[in-house]
């Protein structure tokens, strides 16, 4: 703090020095007495230094100021030390302009981001009518043809829309989540019957990859948001059916409040497996897939961790994936 004083007042110093030994000369040569001369430089210099003192302090104290005004970001003219000179009035007026300019930046952009968000909320919405549109057309389709091959492409259209209305959802929940417009409902809710929201979505897939579903009724009520919870079980429960080519997937459930899916697919490698939660990481299973965003698991992560729910995630490579969600929350009030 001393040597950055004596650096700015460099100036006065050298000035001071200079009147100084101007003053002596000029003494010296008219043969003024030397006591007389050192008398009164010394009262110069205990004036110069009691000034220096109390310039020293002032300095001391703008720089605090000013050190507290750049750690809370708050540059502005309440924050910022009285100017001294015409030179620092002059640059507050200048960090004022920059102030108000980067307000208005800020207005600007945060403007264009609502009008974003107003948008891709008015789609997420706007592609559900024709989504159920879709679903209405295809089920009287199948109702109406009686061939098994048919059959069997009518499934996979019916997973095709799932999947459009599936990326609708995530869509919906990245924007709200984004914005903090989650809308939580904490209610106390029956597990199963949430489950089943998230079975019967995927129940062609069952039927066309004729993979098992084990699930028993878990009996469990539990304090959570219905609609926050359906969304990270379905995409738990997509990604144990997508990579699940052959077996069963088992829901059940372990004490005191956890829900566990489990399936016997391709499993998640060990280098993946710590990265799973990142956002757009999606490892070997997804490059693989060719169709993976790697926002799935990161959105339910987000969401487990709004929630006040714990997801953790066991896997071993060729025999499955068990992915456990536990629900306890004693802290969530119901509404």
């Amino acid at each position: 703090m001393i040597w950055n004083y004596v650096k700015s007042r460099a100036g006065t110093i050298v000035v001071f020095l200079l009147l100084y030994l101007t003053a002596g000369v000029v003494a010296a040569l008219y043969g003024l007495s030397a006591v007389a001369v050192g008398y009164a430089g010394i009262l110069c210099a205990a004036l110069f230094l009691g000034a220096g003192v109390w310039d020293f302090f002032s300095f001391v104290r703008k720089t605090h100021q000013l050190e507290a005004a750049k750690k809370e970001i708050l540059i502005t003219e309440e924050h910022l030390p009285h100017p001294d000179s015409l030179a620092e009035e002059q640059y507050q007026e200048m960090l004022g302009l920059l102030q108000e300019e980067k307000k208005r930046i800020e207005q600007e952009k945060e403007q264009q981001f609502q009008e974003m968000m107003e948008y891709y909320t008015m789609w997420a919405h706007q592609i559900k009518t024709p989504i159920a549109a879709s679903r209405l057309i295809l089920q009287s389709a199948q109702e109406e043809c009686y061939d098994e091959n048919r059959q069997e492409v009518f499934l996979e259209l019916k997973e095709e829309i799932s999947r459009i209305d599936q990326y609708a959802d995530m869509v919906m929940c990245y924007l709200r989540l984004d914005t903090g417009t989650t809308d939580y409902v904490i209610r106390e809710y029956e597990l199963d019957g949430i489950v089943r929201q998230a079975v019967r979505m995927y129940a062609s897939v069952f039927i066309r990859k004729k993979l098992r579903l084990i699930y028993e009724p878990l009996e469990l009520k539990i304090l959570t948001d219905e609609k926050w919870l359906l969304f990270v079980i379905s995409q738990v429960l997509s990604n144990a059916l997508k990579y699940t080519p052959t077996g069963t997937v088992t829901i059940y459930k372990k004490e005191p409040q956890t829900l566990c899916i489990k399936d016997t697919g391709i499993g998640i490698a060990p280098e993946d497996l710590p990265r799973i939660f990142e956002k757009g990481y999606t490892g070997s299973n997804g490059r693989a897939d060719k169709k993976a965003s790697g926002i799935g698991l990161y959105l339910t992560k987000r969401i487990c961790t709004n929630l006040g729910h714990k997801i953790t995630v066991h896997s071993v490579p060729g025999e499955g994936t068990e992915v456990c969600i536990c629900l306890e929350r004693v802290d969530l009030e119901i509404e």
